[in-house]
């Protein structure tokens, strides 16, 4: 296993719209195992594969009660229920928390690290998690769901200040 360098706010990689994954090669299983590496390594409850700059439909989420790291392949949210907001980070944007509005319950198909389909049905902080790095794969960042206001202003902040080196991790990041 490896940690990969994650790619930070301002990589054009994670804006792209990741490819589907047509296989379940020995590359796409240590991607898989370096994501989970590199997510323990940033102190992160999930990653996408285009936050290490590999375009691909691949994320991993931790789960929120210690149950390790399971990967989703080429998932899709089929079913969403209620809202919430609560506070989230990313990887890809050090520094940088705001509260942001998601479905409070979700159901997600995907494929497994064998290629074998599963369903999951996630609430609470664990559906948060599955929407955020979906969204990765879709090249959406979780200020684009802020308000206008809100997302300009953490705009110029960055743009004026620049990111931390290193992520406080007083919060979970994405």
């Amino acid at each position: 296993m490896a940690v990969l360098t994650v790619r930070r706010y301002g990589d054009p990689v994670l804006r792209r719209k990741a490819e589907p994954v047509s296989a379940i090669t020995p590359q796409i299983k240590q991607l898989i195992d370096d994501l989970i590496e590199t997510m323990y390594d940033q102190v992160g409850i999930g990653l996408a594969a285009p936050q290490v700059g590999i375009p691909l439909r691949v994320i991993v989420v931790g789960d929120p009660e210690g149950g390790g790291a399971r990967p989703l392949i080429n998932p899709v949210i089929t079913a969403r229920r209620g809202r919430a907001v609560a506070e989230e980070g990313c990887l890809s944007i050090p520094g940088i928390f705001a509260p942001v509005e998601r479905a409070e319950w979700v159901r997600v198909e995907a494929l497994d690290g064998d290629g074998m389909p599963v369903s999951l049905e996630a609430s609470g902080l664990l559906a948060r998690v599955v929407q955020h790095e979906s969204d990765h794969l879709d090249g959406v960042l979780f200020i684009d769901r802020l308000e206008p206001v809100t997302r300009d202003r953490i705009k110029r902040r960055i743009k004026k200040e620049g990111l931390p080196d290193v992520a406080p991790h007083s919060a979970f990041a994405l």
